[in-house]
C-alpha cells in the first residue's frame, strides 16, 4: 500500500521527470556534454573575428576619450542582452506544464511573441547568418592575400607593387570554401565543440599579435600618438558620419544572439543552463574587452591619425613579415570555425523546415568502403557553402553591404526581440519599475543604433576610410 508519505516523496519525482521530458520526440538521443569553457570557446569563436583588427580606426575616429568608453558601454550591453535571452532558453507550456527547450532563435521568437514576429526575425536571420558566410569567405581571402604581400614587400621594399595577385581572390575563396564544404558536414552544434576551441586559439593568437606589435610600435617611437578628440576632419559634417561609424564598429563587434541559444543547447545540467551560460557570456565578454582595448588603443597609439583600416591586411606593419604572415593564417584558421558557428544555425533552420531523410549507403570509390551518407543534409549543406562562395566571387564589395544590414538588424535582432522575449517569459507587468527599466534599455540601444546605422550607410555610399 502506497501512504501520504509515499506521494509527497513521488510527485518532486514526477515533477523532476516532466521537466526533463522535453517536447522532442529525439530528445533522448541527444547527449549535452557542454561545460562553462566549451561555451567560452563557441562565444569567442562567433565574437572575436578579424575585426578586432580594425578597431583601431574606430578609436581614431573616437579618441582616446571616446574609444575605450564606447568598447566598455557595449560590452556592458551585450552582457546585458545576453542575460536576457539566456533567460528564454527553457519555458513552460502553459497548457501541458510541461517545459520547453527553445533551442534556436527562432524558436524562442515564435513561442514567446507568436508567428508574426518569427515570419519578420525569420528573414533579417536568413540574411544576417548567409551574410556572415559570405563575409567570412571575403575575409579569408583578404587574409591570404596578406601573406603574399607580406612576402612580396619583405622580399622587394615595401614600396614594390605587390597588390597583383597571380590567381585573384577567386582562388583563395575557392579554397576557403572547399574546406568549408568539408567542415559543414559536422552534424550539429553537440559535435564542434572541437573546432571552436581550435578557432578560439586562433583568435587569441592573432589578437595577441595585434596586440603585442602595437605595443611594440609605440615603444619603437617613443610616443603615444593620437588626441583626445580623435582625427580631426576638414568638415565637421565628414567628423560626424566618421563617429557614426565607429560607433556602428564597435557595437557591431560584440553581438552573438543570434547563436546564443544554440550554444546554451549544448549545455549539461545542472547548474541550470542559464546559469551557465550567463557566466560564461560574462567572462568570454570581459576577454573579448581585454582584446578589443588592447588592439584598439595600441594601434591608434602607435600609429595616431595614419591608423590603417585593418592593422595586418592594412599593413600598418611590415616586419618582421613572418609574424605577420602567421597573424594572417591565425586569422583564416579562426574563419574557418567562426564560420561554422553561423553556417550551423542556418543548417538546423533549413533541415528542420524541409524534413529529414534517412541515411543511404554509398560506396566510397577511393577507399573501397561503404559508408552510411544523409545525401540530403550533404545536398543542403553543400548548396549553401556553394552559393556564400559564389556571391563572394561575383560580389567582392558585398562585406561593405553586409555591414548595412548588419547595422539596420543590430537593434531588433540583438535588443528589441531580447528584451519582448524576456519581458514575456518573466511576465513583467507593464509600467512596472523592472518594465520601464528594460524599455528603457531598448529605447536607449535604438537610438545609438540609428546614429551608427546613418554612419554605416555614408560609409558604404561615400564616405571612405583613411
Amino acid at each position: 500500500m502506497r501512504g501520504a508519505g509515499d506521494d509527497q516523496q513521488i510527485e518532486p519525482l514526477l515533477e523532476k521527470l516532466s521537466e526533463s521530458s522535453y517536447n522532442s520526440s529525439e530528445e533522448h538521443l541527444v547527449e549535452r556534454t557542454g561545460t562553462v569553457w566549451t561555451a567560452m570557446a563557441h562565444i569567442i569563436t562567433a565574437v572575436i573575428g578579424s575585426g578586432v583588427l580594425s578597431l583601431a580606426w574606430s578609436v581614431a575616429q573616437l579618441g582616446w576619450v571616446g574609444g575605450p568608453a564606447a568598447m566598455v558601454f557595449f560590452a556592458g550591453v551585450t552582457v546585458v542582452q545576453s542575460s536576457l535571452l539566456a533567460d528564454c532558453y527553457i519555458s513552460r507550456d502553459p497548457d501541458r506544464g510541461s517545459v520547453i527547450r527553445n533551442k534556436s532563435y527562432v524558436d524562442a521568437v515564435k513561442l514567446h511573441l507568436g508567428e508574426k514576429s518569427q515570419m519578420f526575425c525569420g528573414f533579417f536571420i536568413g540574411v544576417s547568418l548567409l551574410g556572415s558566410g559570405v563575409v567570412y569567405t571575403l575575409t579569408s581571402a583578404n587574409s591570404m592575400r596578406a601573406i603574399q604581400k607580406a612576402n612580396c614587400y619583405h622580399r622587394k621594399g615595401h614600396g614594390a607593387p605587390c597588390s597583383a595577385t597571380a590567381g585573384g581572390d577567386g582562388y583563395y575563396m575557392l579554397l576557403f570554401g572547399l574546406a568549408q564544404a568539408v567542415l559543414s558536414q559536422i552534424p550539429d552544434f553537440h559535435n564542434m565543440a572541437w573546432l571552436s576551441v581550435f578557432a578560439a586559439v586562433m583568435s587569441f593568437s592573432y589578437s595577441s599579435i595585434g596586440f603585442g606589435l602595437g605595443a611594440a610600435k609605440v615603444i619603437e617611437n617613443g610616443v603615444i600618438k593620437g588626441g583626445i578628440g580623435g582625427i580631426t576632419l576638414v568638415s565637421p559634417v565628414q567628423k560626424v558620419w566618421r563617429v557614426a561609424q565607429a560607433l556602428g564598429d564597435i557595437a557591431f563587434a560584440y553581438p552573438y544572439s543570434l547563436v546564443l541559444l544554440e550554444i546554451e543547447d549544448t549545455l549539461r545540467s545542472p547548474p541550470a543552463e542559464s546559469e551557465t551560460m550567463k557566466a560564461a557570456s560574462r567572462a568570454s565578454i570581459a576577454v573579448t574587452t581585454f582584446f578589443y582595448l588592447g588592439c584598439g588603443c595600441f594601434g591608434y597609439a602607435a600609429f595616431g591619425d595614419g591608423t590603417p583600416g585593418n592593422l595586418l591586411t592594412g599593413f600598418g606593419f611590415y616586419e618582421p613579415f613572418w609574424l605577420v604572415d602567421l597573424a594572417n593564417l591565425c586569422v583564416v584558421l579562426h574563419l574557418l570555425g567562426g564560420y561554422q558557428m553561423y553556417a550551423q544555425p542556418a543548417f538546423a533552420l533549413a533541415e528542420r523546415r524541409l524534413g529529414a531523410v534517412d541515411d543511404v549507403e554509398v560506396e566510397l570509390p577511393l577507399l573501397g568502403r561503404r559508408r552510411r551518407v544523409n545525401v540530403f543534409r550533404l545536398g543542403i549543406r553543400m548548396a549553401y557553402v556553394v552559393v556564400a562562395t559564389a556571391m563572394a566571387i561575383l560580389f567582392p564589395y558585398f562585406n561593405q553591404v553586409v555591414g548595412l544590414i548588419g547595422a539596420f538588424t543590430y537593434w531588433p535582432l540583438a535588443i528589441y526581440f531580447p528584451v519582448q522575449m524576456y519581458l514575456a517569459q518573466a511576465k513583467v507587468a507593464p509600467w512596472t519599475g523592472p518594465w520601464v527599466a528594460i524599455q528603457a534599455f531598448s529605447a536607449g540601444c535604438l537610438l545609438i543604433c540609428a546614429f551608427a546605422s546613418v554612419g554605416s550607410a555614408v560609409g558604404v555610399f561615400g564616405a571612405e576610410r583613411s
